[in-house]
């Protein structure tokens, strides 16, 4: 696996564990070109502890993974959270990628409400001495359905035992001031920068949301002349530490 990409996201804050969101179009550049090998190097050149992919899988049944199993813990260093069937790589498209030391103590799998089909992958970390719970979701175009999905996930939630939580994902709401009010009054959003459309970023579409025992060290979008050509959204990382 050779290319360009490179490190850019910085030296690791102290303390902090690095979290990722991209939205990898299924491989598909905006070259027009499917390059699986490509998206996993830009995975490897975040340096992250969980990466979280959205449209992770092919479009129609049985939707396989747009990046070849086989390969990816050995040219990522990741292992990816189990998802139902074997040819996928994400639930609704929606993967989680941890790495090689992490416990996945749990994993569940939502229906998501909307007039098209979505869904969120729910993960139990263990990352070292540090729990983490990892909420991967792509949300609907329509606000209305993105604000049911929020509802949605917040119900499984509560019936949860409790544990820092991260939501990771493209959240399709160009608004930076309404539209995530549901999940606002719960969380702190962060949109590290412009991350849509890759080769003119002009919307923070991707986000990071922490809950209070989380807090923001650092953060930033992932943007090299392979990450524009990659997909039509540039990853996003951020460092996180608990309060």
């Amino acid at each position: 696996m050779t290319g360009e990409t490179e490190a850019e996201t910085g030296p690791r804050s102290e303390g902090a564990l690095r979290i990722a969101s991209y939205n990898m179009r299924k491989a598909m550049g905006t070259d027009r070109r499917r390059d699986p090998h490509r998206i996993m190097r830009i995975v490897k050149a975040l340096s992250a502890d969980v990466v979280v992919l959205q449209e992770a899988d092919r479009r129609y049944a049985p939707r396989p993974s747009a990046l070849p199993l086989q390969e990816l813990e050995a040219l990522t260093g990741m292992k990816r959270v189990p998802v139902p069937g074997n040819v996928s790589l994400g639930w609704h498209g929606n993967a989680i990628l941890v790495g090689p030391d992490a416990v996945i103590d749990e994993v569940e799998y939502l229906e998501l409400p909307g007039i098209e089909p979505r869904g969120a992958l729910v993960a139990d970390l263990s990352l070292g001495d540090r729990e983490l719970r990892v909420i991967a979701a792509h949300l609907g175009l329509l606000r209305p359905s993105r604000k049911g999905q929020l509802s949605a996930m917040f119900d499984h939630l509560a019936e949860r035992p409790s544990r820092p939580t991260v939501i990771a994902g493209d959240m399709n709401e160009w608004s930076q001031k309404v539209g995530l009010g549901r999940l606002a009054r719960r969380f702190t959003i962060h949109a590290p920068g412009n991350s849509f459309h890759a080769r003119l970023p002009v919307a923070a579409l991707d986000r990071i949301a922490l809950d209070d025992r989380l807090e923001l060290a650092h953060g930033g979008v992932l943007e090299t002349r392979e990450t524009r050509r990659a997909s039509d959204h540039l990853p996003i990382w951020v460092d996180v530490r608990p309060r």
